[in-house]
Protein backbone atom coordinates (compact mmCIF):
# COMPACT_ATOMS: atom_id res chain seq x y z
CA UNK A 1 0.00 0.00 0.00
CA UNK A 2 1.44 3.10 -0.88
CA UNK A 3 2.12 5.52 2.07
CA UNK A 4 -0.38 9.45 2.47
CA UNK A 5 0.96 11.61 0.07
CA UNK A 6 0.32 13.93 3.13
CA UNK A 7 3.08 13.08 5.14
CA UNK A 8 5.65 13.34 2.03
CA UNK A 9 4.36 17.23 1.57
CA UNK A 10 3.24 18.65 4.72
CA UNK A 11 1.30 21.97 4.94
CA UNK A 12 3.31 24.72 4.86
CA UNK A 13 1.55 28.06 6.54
CA UNK A 14 2.96 30.71 5.91
CA UNK A 15 3.34 33.66 8.70
CA UNK A 16 5.11 37.16 8.45
CA UNK A 17 8.40 37.17 10.27
CA UNK A 18 8.53 39.22 13.80
CA UNK A 19 10.12 42.66 13.30
CA UNK A 20 14.22 42.60 14.07
CA UNK A 21 15.65 44.66 16.87
CA UNK A 22 17.89 47.20 15.12
CA UNK A 23 19.63 48.48 18.59
CA UNK A 24 22.59 46.18 19.61
CA UNK A 25 21.86 47.60 22.88
CA UNK A 26 19.07 45.72 24.07
CA UNK A 27 19.80 43.96 27.28
CA UNK A 28 17.36 40.72 27.03
CA UNK A 29 15.51 39.52 24.72
CA UNK A 30 12.92 36.86 26.62
CA UNK A 31 12.16 33.99 24.42
CA UNK A 32 8.27 33.86 26.28
CA UNK A 33 5.89 31.08 26.88
CA UNK A 34 3.35 33.37 25.79
CA UNK A 35 4.63 33.66 21.79
CA UNK A 36 2.84 31.95 19.35
CA UNK A 37 3.51 28.45 18.09
CA UNK A 38 5.64 28.97 14.99
CA UNK A 39 4.43 28.13 10.98
CA UNK A 40 5.67 25.39 8.75
CA UNK A 41 7.74 27.76 7.02
CA UNK A 42 9.95 28.62 9.72
CA UNK A 43 11.33 25.07 10.33
CA UNK A 44 12.21 22.01 8.20
CA UNK A 45 9.09 21.28 7.35
CA UNK A 46 9.22 17.79 9.25
CA UNK A 47 6.00 15.82 9.16
CA UNK A 48 5.68 15.38 12.97
CA UNK A 49 6.61 18.75 14.01
CA UNK A 50 6.95 21.36 10.74
CA UNK A 51 8.43 24.27 12.75
CA UNK A 52 11.27 22.34 14.41
CA UNK A 53 14.97 23.06 13.12
CA UNK A 54 15.93 25.54 10.28
CA UNK A 55 16.70 25.75 6.75
CA UNK A 56 19.49 27.51 5.05
CA UNK A 57 22.83 25.96 7.54
CA UNK A 58 24.39 22.83 9.11
CA UNK A 59 25.51 23.12 12.37
CA UNK A 60 29.37 21.69 12.80
CA UNK A 61 29.43 21.91 16.67
CA UNK A 62 28.13 23.00 19.69
CA UNK A 63 30.33 24.51 22.39
CA UNK A 64 28.01 24.81 25.47
CA UNK A 65 28.45 26.25 28.94
CA UNK A 66 26.45 26.05 32.11
CA UNK A 67 26.91 27.71 35.28
CA UNK A 68 24.19 26.86 38.24
CA UNK A 69 23.74 29.37 40.02
CA UNK A 70 22.47 27.62 43.44
CA UNK A 71 20.82 30.43 45.33
CA UNK A 72 18.18 31.47 42.47
CA UNK A 73 18.44 28.05 40.90
CA UNK A 74 19.20 29.26 37.54
CA UNK A 75 21.43 28.70 34.65
CA UNK A 76 23.57 31.35 33.07
CA UNK A 77 24.39 29.73 29.79
CA UNK A 78 26.84 30.34 26.84
CA UNK A 79 26.59 28.15 23.38
CA UNK A 80 28.72 28.86 20.63
CA UNK A 81 27.68 27.03 17.44
CA UNK A 82 29.82 26.81 14.59
CA UNK A 83 27.90 26.75 11.64
CA UNK A 84 28.12 26.53 7.74
CA UNK A 85 25.56 28.10 6.00
CA UNK A 86 24.91 26.42 2.45
CA UNK A 87 23.98 29.82 0.44
CA UNK A 88 24.10 33.71 1.43
CA UNK A 89 22.03 34.49 4.12
CA UNK A 90 21.12 37.85 5.59
CA UNK A 91 20.05 36.13 9.07
CA UNK A 92 19.62 32.88 10.22
CA UNK A 93 17.05 31.08 12.80
CA UNK A 94 17.68 29.18 16.21
CA UNK A 95 15.40 27.25 17.83
CA UNK A 96 14.91 28.65 21.53
CA UNK A 97 12.29 28.62 23.69
CA UNK A 98 12.30 30.26 27.47
CA UNK A 99 15.76 31.63 27.21
CA UNK A 100 16.32 34.86 28.47
CA UNK A 101 19.04 35.95 26.08
CA UNK A 102 21.53 38.85 26.62
CA UNK A 103 24.27 38.96 23.83
CA UNK A 104 24.56 37.92 20.29
CA UNK A 105 28.03 37.84 18.49
CA UNK A 106 28.92 36.31 14.93
CA UNK A 107 32.42 36.03 14.86
CA UNK A 108 33.39 38.18 18.04
CA UNK A 109 31.29 40.37 16.43
CA UNK A 110 28.03 41.65 17.78
CA UNK A 111 24.92 40.69 15.86
CA UNK A 112 20.77 42.04 16.18
CA UNK A 113 18.57 39.19 17.59
CA UNK A 114 15.09 39.12 17.66
CA UNK A 115 12.59 36.57 19.51
CA UNK A 116 9.47 35.16 17.04
CA UNK A 117 7.65 31.81 17.70
CA UNK A 118 10.17 29.30 19.35
CA UNK A 119 13.08 30.96 17.24
CA UNK A 120 15.45 33.14 17.71
CA UNK A 121 17.12 35.33 14.49
CA UNK A 122 19.82 36.39 14.69
CA UNK A 123 21.16 39.35 12.08
CA UNK A 124 24.68 39.77 11.43
CA UNK A 125 26.79 43.27 10.40
CA UNK A 126 27.66 41.51 7.33
CA UNK A 127 25.57 38.27 5.90
CA UNK A 128 26.42 34.69 6.26
CA UNK A 129 28.81 33.55 2.96
CA UNK A 130 27.89 30.24 1.62
CA UNK A 131 30.55 27.54 2.64
CA UNK A 132 32.23 30.02 5.02
CA UNK A 133 32.21 28.72 9.01
CA UNK A 134 30.65 30.89 11.04
CA UNK A 135 30.92 31.13 15.12
CA UNK A 136 27.51 32.15 16.81
CA UNK A 137 27.97 32.84 20.05
CA UNK A 138 24.51 33.16 22.38
CA UNK A 139 24.67 34.38 25.96
CA UNK A 140 21.75 33.80 28.26
CA UNK A 141 19.83 32.77 31.32
CA UNK A 142 17.12 29.88 31.59
CA UNK A 143 15.36 28.62 34.78
CA UNK A 144 14.91 25.06 35.00
CA UNK A 145 11.54 25.71 36.89
CA UNK A 146 10.07 28.21 34.54
CA UNK A 147 6.10 27.58 33.27
CA UNK A 148 6.60 26.53 29.83
CA UNK A 149 4.53 24.66 26.88
CA UNK A 150 6.96 22.33 26.93
CA UNK A 151 10.38 22.14 28.10
CA UNK A 152 14.05 19.94 28.42
CA UNK A 153 14.57 20.91 32.04
CA UNK A 154 14.08 18.51 35.28
CA UNK A 155 14.23 20.28 38.06
CA UNK A 156 15.84 18.54 41.21
CA UNK A 157 16.07 19.49 44.66
CA UNK A 158 19.67 20.17 44.11
CA UNK A 159 20.00 20.99 40.76
CA UNK A 160 18.91 20.00 37.43
CA UNK A 161 18.96 17.01 34.85
CA UNK A 162 17.56 17.40 30.90
CA UNK A 163 15.05 15.15 29.12
CA UNK A 164 14.76 17.18 25.64
CA UNK A 165 13.13 14.31 23.65
CA UNK A 166 11.84 15.23 21.09
CA UNK A 167 11.33 18.47 20.39
CA UNK A 168 12.71 20.26 24.01
CA UNK A 169 16.65 20.67 23.38
CA UNK A 170 16.03 24.35 22.64
CA UNK A 171 14.49 25.33 25.87
CA UNK A 172 17.93 24.05 27.22
CA UNK A 173 20.33 25.97 24.61
CA UNK A 174 19.44 27.69 21.25
CA UNK A 175 20.40 25.21 18.77
CA UNK A 176 18.82 23.65 15.20
CA UNK A 177 17.10 21.55 16.58
CA UNK A 178 16.12 18.77 14.67
CA UNK A 179 17.67 15.13 14.68
CA UNK A 180 18.92 15.16 11.33
CA UNK A 181 21.44 18.18 11.73
CA UNK A 182 23.96 15.79 14.11
CA UNK A 183 27.14 17.89 15.04
CA UNK A 184 29.84 17.46 17.34
CA UNK A 185 29.53 18.60 21.19
CA UNK A 186 31.59 20.00 23.98
CA UNK A 187 30.21 20.93 27.10
CA UNK A 188 31.36 22.45 30.59
CA UNK A 189 29.37 22.25 33.66
CA UNK A 190 30.44 24.98 36.44
CA UNK A 191 28.70 23.85 39.75
CA UNK A 192 29.33 24.41 43.71
CA UNK A 193 31.98 22.57 45.07
CA UNK A 194 29.63 20.43 47.03
CA UNK A 195 27.52 19.00 43.80
CA UNK A 196 29.06 17.60 40.79
CA UNK A 197 28.17 18.39 37.04
CA UNK A 198 27.96 16.34 34.15
CA UNK A 199 27.30 15.64 30.77
CA UNK A 200 27.50 13.48 27.98
CA UNK A 201 30.95 12.27 26.82
CA UNK A 202 34.15 11.64 28.46
CA UNK A 203 35.64 14.17 31.09
CA UNK A 204 38.61 15.72 29.96
CA UNK A 205 39.20 18.63 32.11
CA UNK A 206 38.17 19.68 35.65
CA UNK A 207 39.23 23.05 37.19
CA UNK A 208 39.05 24.26 40.44
CA UNK A 209 37.96 27.58 40.32
CA UNK A 210 39.02 29.23 43.76
CA UNK A 211 35.90 30.78 44.32
CA UNK A 212 33.80 27.66 45.70
CA UNK A 213 32.63 26.61 42.36
CA UNK A 214 34.09 23.55 39.88
CA UNK A 215 34.05 23.29 36.02
CA UNK A 216 33.64 19.89 34.58
CA UNK A 217 34.64 19.84 30.83
CA UNK A 218 33.06 16.67 28.43
CA UNK A 219 33.49 16.21 24.84
CA UNK A 220 31.42 13.53 22.78
CA UNK A 221 33.66 12.01 20.57
CA UNK A 222 30.99 10.99 18.03
CA UNK A 223 28.43 13.29 16.70
CA UNK A 224 24.96 13.94 18.22
CA UNK A 225 21.48 15.14 18.09
CA UNK A 226 20.18 17.88 19.93
CA UNK A 227 17.52 16.13 21.71
CA UNK A 228 19.95 13.35 23.09
CA UNK A 229 21.99 15.78 25.10
CA UNK A 230 22.42 15.19 28.73
CA UNK A 231 23.59 18.06 31.16
CA UNK A 232 23.07 17.03 34.79
CA UNK A 233 24.38 18.75 38.65
CA UNK A 234 23.52 17.44 41.88
CA UNK A 235 24.74 16.28 44.75
CA UNK A 236 25.90 12.74 42.66
CA UNK A 237 28.73 10.53 42.89
CA UNK A 238 30.58 8.70 39.76
CA UNK A 239 30.80 4.70 40.09
CA UNK A 240 33.40 3.61 37.32
CA UNK A 241 33.77 -0.05 35.94
CA UNK A 242 34.66 -1.81 33.46
CA UNK A 243 32.33 -3.26 30.12
CA UNK A 244 33.23 -5.52 27.02
CA UNK A 245 36.67 -5.23 25.65
CA UNK A 246 37.36 -2.54 27.77
CA UNK A 247 34.58 -0.38 27.35
CA UNK A 248 35.18 2.42 30.10
CA UNK A 249 31.72 2.60 32.16
CA UNK A 250 30.46 5.46 34.15
CA UNK A 251 27.51 5.92 36.55
CA UNK A 252 26.27 9.17 38.24
CA UNK A 253 24.52 8.44 40.90
CA UNK A 254 22.48 10.00 43.99
CA UNK A 255 25.38 10.02 46.49
CA UNK A 256 23.00 9.14 49.31
CA UNK A 257 21.59 6.09 47.14
CA UNK A 258 25.08 4.96 45.64
CA UNK A 259 24.90 1.87 47.63
CA UNK A 260 21.04 0.52 46.97
CA UNK A 261 21.39 1.27 43.58
CA UNK A 262 24.51 -0.53 42.90
CA UNK A 263 22.69 -4.25 42.17
CA UNK A 264 20.86 -2.59 39.01
CA UNK A 265 24.06 -0.70 37.46
CA UNK A 266 26.56 -3.77 37.67
CA UNK A 267 23.73 -5.17 35.19
CA UNK A 268 25.28 -2.95 32.55
CA UNK A 269 28.44 -4.88 31.62
CA UNK A 270 26.75 -7.92 31.26
CA UNK A 271 23.61 -6.20 29.31
CA UNK A 272 26.73 -5.02 27.14
CA UNK A 273 27.97 -8.26 26.06
CA UNK A 274 24.53 -9.20 24.91
CA UNK A 275 23.71 -6.56 22.79
CA UNK A 276 27.11 -6.41 21.15
CA UNK A 277 26.72 -10.36 20.04
CA UNK A 278 23.46 -9.50 18.59
CA UNK A 279 24.27 -5.48 16.54
CA UNK A 280 28.12 -5.78 16.84
CA UNK A 281 30.55 -3.44 18.99
CA UNK A 282 29.12 -0.24 21.14
CA UNK A 283 29.21 3.01 19.11
CA UNK A 284 30.52 5.34 21.45
CA UNK A 285 33.18 5.91 23.64
CA UNK A 286 31.62 5.04 27.23
CA UNK A 287 28.31 4.16 28.69
CA UNK A 288 26.48 4.67 31.95
CA UNK A 289 23.48 5.59 33.80
CA UNK A 290 22.61 8.72 35.83
CA UNK A 291 19.40 7.72 38.12
CA UNK A 292 18.19 11.70 38.28
CA UNK A 293 17.95 12.57 41.91
CA UNK A 294 14.35 12.95 41.76
CA UNK A 295 11.47 11.22 42.49
CA UNK A 296 9.13 13.42 41.82
CA UNK A 297 6.63 11.53 39.78
CA UNK A 298 5.74 14.59 37.12
CA UNK A 299 9.28 15.41 36.67
CA UNK A 300 9.22 12.98 33.99
CA UNK A 301 6.47 11.14 32.63
CA UNK A 302 8.34 7.91 31.34
CA UNK A 303 11.35 5.80 33.55
CA UNK A 304 14.50 5.88 30.99
CA UNK A 305 15.79 8.25 28.31
CA UNK A 306 18.41 7.18 25.89
CA UNK A 307 20.46 10.62 26.03
CA UNK A 308 23.57 9.60 24.47
CA UNK A 309 26.40 7.75 26.46
CA UNK A 310 24.61 8.49 29.93
CA UNK A 311 20.76 7.16 30.35
CA UNK A 312 18.28 8.96 32.38
CA UNK A 313 16.45 7.19 34.57
CA UNK A 314 14.43 7.53 37.77
CA UNK A 315 15.67 6.09 40.68
CA UNK A 316 13.13 4.03 42.22
CA UNK A 317 12.68 1.98 39.01
CA UNK A 318 16.38 0.86 39.09
CA UNK A 319 15.84 -0.09 42.77
CA UNK A 320 13.68 -3.70 41.74
CA UNK A 321 15.13 -6.71 40.91
CA UNK A 322 16.34 -7.66 37.73
CA UNK A 323 13.86 -9.50 36.12
CA UNK A 324 11.36 -6.62 36.53
CA UNK A 325 14.04 -4.11 35.12
CA UNK A 326 16.03 -6.17 32.59
CA UNK A 327 13.96 -5.37 29.57
CA UNK A 328 13.83 -2.16 30.39
CA UNK A 329 17.45 -1.77 30.78
CA UNK A 330 18.20 -3.20 27.32
CA UNK A 331 16.00 -1.42 25.72
CA UNK A 332 17.23 1.61 26.72
CA UNK A 333 20.73 0.32 25.49
CA UNK A 334 19.89 -0.89 22.25
CA UNK A 335 18.82 2.98 21.49
CA UNK A 336 22.91 3.24 21.34
CA UNK A 337 22.62 2.13 17.90
CA UNK A 338 19.07 2.52 16.77
CA UNK A 339 18.61 6.10 18.05
CA UNK A 340 21.79 7.72 19.01
CA UNK A 341 24.56 6.20 16.82
CA UNK A 342 22.07 6.17 13.80
CA UNK A 343 19.55 8.60 14.14
CA UNK A 344 16.11 9.39 12.69
CA UNK A 345 16.28 11.60 9.59
CA UNK A 346 12.86 12.21 10.52
CA UNK A 347 10.23 12.07 12.99
CA UNK A 348 8.18 10.08 11.26
CA UNK A 349 10.84 7.51 11.48
CA UNK A 350 11.26 7.42 15.31
CA UNK A 351 10.02 3.84 15.07
CA UNK A 352 13.23 2.46 14.01
CA UNK A 353 14.54 3.67 17.25
CA UNK A 354 11.84 2.69 19.22
CA UNK A 355 10.74 -0.56 17.38
CA UNK A 356 14.52 -1.83 17.84
CA UNK A 357 14.73 -1.08 21.16
CA UNK A 358 11.49 -3.28 21.81
CA UNK A 359 12.35 -6.14 19.90
CA UNK A 360 15.51 -6.52 21.48
CA UNK A 361 14.39 -5.92 25.13
CA UNK A 362 11.75 -8.43 24.42
CA UNK A 363 13.98 -10.81 23.31
CA UNK A 364 16.40 -10.48 26.31
CA UNK A 365 13.59 -11.21 28.46
CA UNK A 366 12.61 -14.65 27.02
CA UNK A 367 16.18 -15.33 26.43
CA UNK A 368 16.38 -14.74 29.96
CA UNK A 369 13.73 -16.52 31.01
CA UNK A 370 11.51 -13.68 32.90
CA UNK A 371 7.68 -13.89 31.37
CA UNK A 372 6.31 -10.83 30.60
CA UNK A 373 2.73 -8.88 32.28
CA UNK A 374 1.00 -11.05 30.07
CA UNK A 375 2.47 -14.21 31.44
CA UNK A 376 4.48 -14.79 27.96
CA UNK A 377 7.51 -16.49 28.20
CA UNK A 378 8.53 -16.79 24.35
CA UNK A 379 8.82 -13.56 21.93
CA UNK A 380 5.99 -15.40 19.17
CA UNK A 381 3.95 -15.71 21.49
CA UNK A 382 3.99 -12.61 22.61
CA UNK A 383 4.07 -11.44 19.24
CA UNK A 384 0.95 -13.43 17.95
CA UNK A 385 -0.94 -11.42 20.73
CA UNK A 386 0.25 -8.07 19.57
CA UNK A 387 -0.81 -9.15 16.01
CA UNK A 388 -4.45 -9.69 17.30
CA UNK A 389 -4.56 -5.99 18.13
CA UNK A 390 -2.99 -4.93 15.44
CA UNK A 391 -6.06 -3.30 13.06
CA UNK A 392 -7.43 -1.55 16.42
CA UNK A 393 -3.78 0.31 16.94
CA UNK A 394 -3.82 1.11 13.83
CA UNK A 395 -7.28 2.62 13.74
CA UNK A 396 -6.30 4.66 17.33
CA UNK A 397 -2.95 5.54 15.94
CA UNK A 398 -2.44 5.24 12.52
CA UNK A 399 0.00 3.30 10.83
CA UNK A 400 3.36 2.34 12.44
CA UNK A 401 5.45 5.07 10.14
CA UNK A 402 2.69 7.45 10.38
CA UNK A 403 2.60 9.17 13.54
CA UNK A 404 1.36 12.45 14.97
CA UNK A 405 2.85 14.88 17.39
CA UNK A 406 -0.34 13.68 19.58
CA UNK A 407 1.11 10.01 19.10
CA UNK A 408 4.72 9.85 18.45
CA UNK A 409 5.10 8.25 21.50
CA UNK A 410 2.13 5.41 22.10
CA UNK A 411 2.60 1.53 21.58
CA UNK A 412 2.10 1.60 17.83
CA UNK A 413 5.85 3.04 17.72
CA UNK A 414 7.26 0.41 19.99
CA UNK A 415 5.72 -2.63 20.37
CA UNK A 416 3.99 -2.36 17.13
CA UNK A 417 7.68 -1.44 15.44
CA UNK A 418 8.74 -4.82 17.52
CA UNK A 419 5.76 -6.78 15.17
CA UNK A 420 7.18 -5.38 11.91
CA UNK A 421 10.79 -6.57 12.87
CA UNK A 422 9.02 -9.64 13.60
CA UNK A 423 7.55 -10.09 10.69
CA UNK A 424 10.61 -8.96 8.73
CA UNK A 425 12.30 -11.95 10.28
CA UNK A 426 9.81 -14.27 9.88
CA UNK A 427 9.90 -13.20 6.57
CA UNK A 428 13.48 -13.89 5.42
CA UNK A 429 14.90 -16.01 8.31
CA UNK A 430 16.49 -15.16 11.58
CA UNK A 431 20.32 -15.39 9.88
CA UNK A 432 19.10 -12.50 7.12
CA UNK A 433 17.48 -10.32 9.52
CA UNK A 434 20.76 -10.52 11.65
CA UNK A 435 22.63 -9.41 8.35
CA UNK A 436 20.46 -6.64 7.60
CA UNK A 437 20.29 -5.02 10.68
CA UNK A 438 24.05 -5.63 11.09
CA UNK A 439 23.87 -3.91 7.28
CA UNK A 440 22.17 -0.91 8.50
CA UNK A 441 24.29 0.27 11.17
CA UNK A 442 27.49 -0.02 9.28
CA UNK A 443 25.63 1.61 6.81
CA UNK A 444 24.60 4.80 8.71
CA UNK A 445 26.52 5.02 11.84
CA UNK A 446 27.15 8.66 12.90
CA UNK A 447 24.36 9.91 10.61
CA UNK A 448 20.69 9.71 9.94
CA UNK A 449 18.47 6.83 8.35
CA UNK A 450 14.92 7.60 7.08
CA UNK A 451 12.57 3.97 6.68
CA UNK A 452 12.75 3.89 2.95
CA UNK A 453 16.55 3.69 3.73
CA UNK A 454 15.99 0.72 6.12
CA UNK A 455 13.54 -1.03 3.55
CA UNK A 456 16.56 -0.53 0.70
CA UNK A 457 19.02 -2.31 3.01
CA UNK A 458 16.34 -5.11 4.02
CA UNK A 459 15.91 -5.84 0.01
CA UNK A 460 19.72 -5.65 -0.57
CA UNK A 461 20.94 -7.53 2.10
CA UNK A 462 18.11 -10.44 1.76
CA UNK A 463 18.38 -10.06 -2.11
CA UNK A 464 14.48 -10.03 -2.22
CA UNK A 465 12.33 -6.93 -3.07
CA UNK A 466 10.60 -6.40 0.31
CA UNK A 467 9.04 -3.05 -0.75
CA UNK A 468 6.09 -4.23 -0.68
CA UNK A 469 5.68 -6.21 1.64
CA UNK A 470 7.21 -3.90 4.08
CA UNK A 471 4.83 -0.75 2.79
CA UNK A 472 2.16 -2.72 3.54
CA UNK A 473 3.70 -3.19 7.57
CA UNK A 474 4.78 0.36 8.24
CA UNK A 475 1.89 2.33 6.31
CA UNK A 476 -1.52 -0.38 5.55
CA UNK A 477 -4.77 0.51 7.53
CA UNK A 478 -4.95 -2.98 7.67
CA UNK A 479 -2.73 -5.49 9.40
CA UNK A 480 -0.83 -8.24 6.49
CA UNK A 481 -1.03 -11.62 6.90
CA UNK A 482 1.73 -12.68 9.39
CA UNK A 483 4.17 -15.05 7.32
CA UNK A 484 4.99 -18.46 8.71
CA UNK A 485 1.67 -18.24 10.38
CA UNK A 486 -1.52 -18.83 8.84
CA UNK A 487 -3.08 -19.34 12.07
CA UNK A 488 -2.49 -15.98 13.41
CA UNK A 489 -6.06 -13.89 13.62
CA UNK A 490 -6.77 -9.69 13.77
CA UNK A 491 -8.97 -8.91 16.46
CA UNK A 492 -12.12 -6.68 15.15
CA UNK A 493 -11.67 -2.61 15.47
CA UNK A 494 -14.21 -1.33 18.27
CA UNK A 495 -12.87 -2.96 21.14
CA UNK A 496 -10.09 -0.25 22.58
CA UNK A 497 -9.70 0.27 25.80
CA UNK A 498 -11.12 -3.11 26.73
CA UNK A 499 -8.64 -5.83 25.13
CA UNK A 500 -5.54 -5.76 27.30
CA UNK A 501 -2.41 -3.52 25.90
CA UNK A 502 -4.57 -1.47 23.98
CA UNK A 503 -3.03 2.11 24.19
CA UNK A 504 -3.79 3.61 27.34
CA UNK A 505 -5.43 0.32 29.22
CA UNK A 506 -4.09 -1.31 32.37
CA UNK A 507 -1.63 -4.11 32.02
CA UNK A 508 -2.97 -7.05 33.58
CA UNK A 509 -0.32 -8.46 36.43
CA UNK A 510 1.72 -5.57 35.80
CA UNK A 511 3.83 -3.14 38.94
CA UNK A 512 2.44 -0.73 40.30
CA UNK A 513 4.55 2.07 38.32
CA UNK A 514 3.41 -0.03 35.74
CA UNK A 515 0.08 0.41 36.07
CA UNK A 516 0.31 4.22 36.87
CA UNK A 517 2.39 4.70 33.72
CA UNK A 518 -0.31 3.13 31.67
CA UNK A 519 -3.15 4.95 33.45
CA UNK A 520 -1.48 8.53 32.23
CA UNK A 521 -1.16 7.38 28.60
CA UNK A 522 1.14 8.58 25.96
CA UNK A 523 4.69 9.13 26.30
CA UNK A 524 4.59 7.17 29.78
CA UNK A 525 3.19 3.78 28.08
CA UNK A 526 5.54 4.08 25.22
CA UNK A 527 8.78 5.24 26.25
CA UNK A 528 9.30 1.49 27.50
CA UNK A 529 7.19 1.72 30.80
CA UNK A 530 4.51 -1.08 31.09
CA UNK A 531 5.25 -2.72 27.53
CA UNK A 532 8.68 -4.90 28.26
Amino acid sequence: MSRPLGLLRPFRLLRPRARLVPSLALSAVLLSASVPTAGAADGLGDPVFPSLGNTGYRVLGYDLAFDYRAGPRTVDGTAVLTVRPDRALARLDLDALGLAVRAVRVDGRPAGFAAHDEKLTVTPARPFRPGAVARLTVEYTADPRAALPHTGWVPTPDGFAVAGQPNSAHTVFPCNDHPSDKARFTISVTAPDALRGVANGELTATERRGDGRTTRRYVSREPMATELVQVSVGDYTVRERTGPHGLPLRDVVPTARAAELEPALALTPGQLAWAEAHLGPFPFETYGLLPANTDDPAAFAFTGLETQTLTLYKPNFLRQAEPAIGSHMMHELVHSWFGNSVSPARWSDLWLNEGHADFYGLLYRYERGWPDAWGYTTLTDRMRYLYGLGDQWRHDSGPVASPTAADLFDSQRYTGGALVLFALREKVGAAAFDRIERAFLRTYRSGNATTEDYVRTASAVSGQDLRGFLDDWLYGLRTPPMPGHPDWVVGPVGLAGAAPGAPGAPVPGASLWESGAAEAGGPAVARGSGTL
